[in-house]
């Protein structure tokens, strides 16, 4: 603090001599000037961290020495001091990008504050996110060894987010890493949670938390109305801090009005999870009842090239005549054309649009060098999804949604999670090829890594063959072969992959919006 050295501007400066005292003594160094114009000469002979500036000064004005230091510092944080609380002045000031505006008479305490928010704002921010987590670490702890309902794990995982969100910015990597590791505990304690819990909840009358095959009846049909038009959109592979991440984006056009988390079925994989959302059926039943669309891991060809006849259908079921299009965007191109044609839309009742920009980046990060250096870790992967959502054609279909009056519910289908560690499986050629999870027939495994279905229909998966099951990898870990081993773990060490049993796959987010 020593080293803080404060340019005040003021035409009547002698008559601060008290408040320049009082930052003295508090060991802040103050240069002082009477006009606009020596106090740009002052910045060009010295760097100072901050300046204060009376907006009326003979001369050149304080507006006018406001632009002219941004125009040769942009950074240099300016405090704008004046008598007026005329309107335009704050416009003017604050659309030139004041740090502080603050009216006549200040007194020090004022001053002092301004500083420390200005520029102790980033330690003072830290000091006290460390002493919040440090604090609730222990209740985290405590609340992970009693947790025992599906509710419990969605509300602590979203506590866990809010304080990796929290600390993500804050010079103690040390915390951070101790956040890791409680989030690496709490994952252990859901896996358990979910080996002796999910089954059951396929039950008659079970106690079950809203799943991919329940969303669209139970949590999207009561929203659609003949009244307002609504815009569901469905972003592939989104977890819920990516959400978090660019909700505040969306915040400028949309209001929410309900956000829930609900559950991802097993596995956590587009075939799986979003083909139950649209067809309302477990992936067993979507077997039996449409064997022209439905694909197992082994056949060939697209798994998810049904989605609309699989919502068609079950609109049917439920006996909804609810006039609907379909859209998948899987490219640039296709994202353009829909916003250019989206005033189309606004005679539906409904518009799905299901966008695999997620899912694309998530997959190309093992292939493009350019990707795995951009989103090597969750914070910056993050950012890359909240860098592409700003710039995405989504963004602009969702800005005219909102000049059309739609109303608004954004979800997914899974999540994903950065892998770490491998564990070795063993299977023959007709075993599935996804890292997270694996069926077939004759598969040798560590039981310790993974949650087992020696049973697919107990959890309505179909069997391939008689002896088929299913295996899904745990935490952070994933599935690699004997054969070339150590390469293949190099390659996907620090990849974003789906299909397993994690809070980040399984614990997904539901929203529903209104327009601003």
């Amino acid at each position: 603090m020593n080293d803080i050295k404060i340019l005040w501007v003021d035409d009547e400066i002698d008559l601060l001599k008290p408040h320049i005292i009082f930052l003295e003594s508090k060991n802040y160094k103050v240069s002082t000037c009477q006009s606009g114009t020596e106090a740009l000469e002052e910045i060009e002979k010295e760097n100072f961290d901050i300046v204060f500036l009376d907006e009326n000064m003979p001369g050149l004005s304080g507006l006018e020495t406001l632009s002219e230091i941004k125009e040769k510092q942009a950074n240099l944080p300016v405090v704008m001091i004046t008598k007026s609380e005329e309107e335009y002045i704050m416009e003017e000031a604050i659309g030139s990008k004041i740090a502080d505006y603050l009216i006549k008479p200040v007194n020090p305490n004022q001053i002092l504050l301004s500083i420390k928010k200005n520029l102790d704002h980033s330690r003072l921010i830290s000091e006290k996110t460390t002493s919040s987590y440090q604090q609730e670490f222990r209740k985290i702890s405590m609340d992970m060894a009693m947790i025992n309902s599906y509710e419990g794990w969605a509300e602590l995982y979203q506590k866990l987010i809010y304080w990796e969100l929290e600390l993500e910015n804050i010079e103690d990597t040390g915390m951070f890493e101790i956040l890791e590791s409680q989030k690496t505990e709490a994952n252990s304690q859901f896996c358990k949670f979910i080996d002796k819990n999910y089954a059951s909840w396929f039950e008659k009358n079970a106690d079950a938390p809203i799943m991919s095959h329940t969303l669209f009846k139970e949590k999207i049909l009561p929203e659609i109305s003949e009244k307002q038009p609504t815009l569901l959109v469905v972003i592939d592979n989104m977890r819920y801090d990516q959400w978090k991440a660019f909700e505040p984006v969306i915040n400028n056009y949309y209001k929410k009005e309900q956000e829930i988390p609900f559950y991802s079925i097993l596995p956590t994989a587009t075939q799986y999870a979003r083909n139950a959302i649209f067809s309302g059926l477990m992936p067993s039943e979507m077997e039996k009842l449409f064997p022209d669309y439905w694909k197992n891991d082994t056949d060939e060809g697209g798994k998810n090239l049904h989605e609309a006849e699989f919502l068609q259908a079950q609109l049917k079921r439920l006996g909804k005549n609810i006039k609907h299009e379909y859209h998948k965007i899987s490219s640039l191109k296709a994202g353009k054309k829909l916003v250019e044609n989206f005033r189309s839309q606004k005679d539906n009742d409904l518009t799905v649009v299901v966008y695999n920009f997620v899912d694309m980046l998530s997959h190309s990060k093992t292939e493009m060098e350019v990707i795995k250096e951009l989103a090597s870790t969750n914070k910056s992967y993050r950012s890359l999804t909240h860098s592409w959502f700003r710039n995405s054609p989504l963004l602009e279909i969702i800005q005219q949604a909102q000049n059309l009056g739609f109303k608004l519910i954004l979800t997914t289908d899974h999540g994903t999670i950065n892998v770490k560690n491998p564990s070795k499986v063993i299977g023959d050629k007709q075993t599935s090829l996804n890292l997270r999870y694996k069926t077939g027939k004759s598969l040798t495994y560590e039981d310790k890594d993974v949650l087992a279905a020696t049973n697919p229909k107990s959890i309505h998966l179909p069997s391939i063959n008689m002896s088929s099951s299913f295996i899904f990898a745990k935490g952070d870990l994933f599935f690699a072969y004997p054969n070339n081993y150590n390469h293949y773990v190099s390659y996907y060490r620090n990849t974003f992959q789906h299909g397993g049993v994690s809070m980040e796959e399984m614990i997904i987010p539901f929203a529903v919006l209104s327009p601003r």
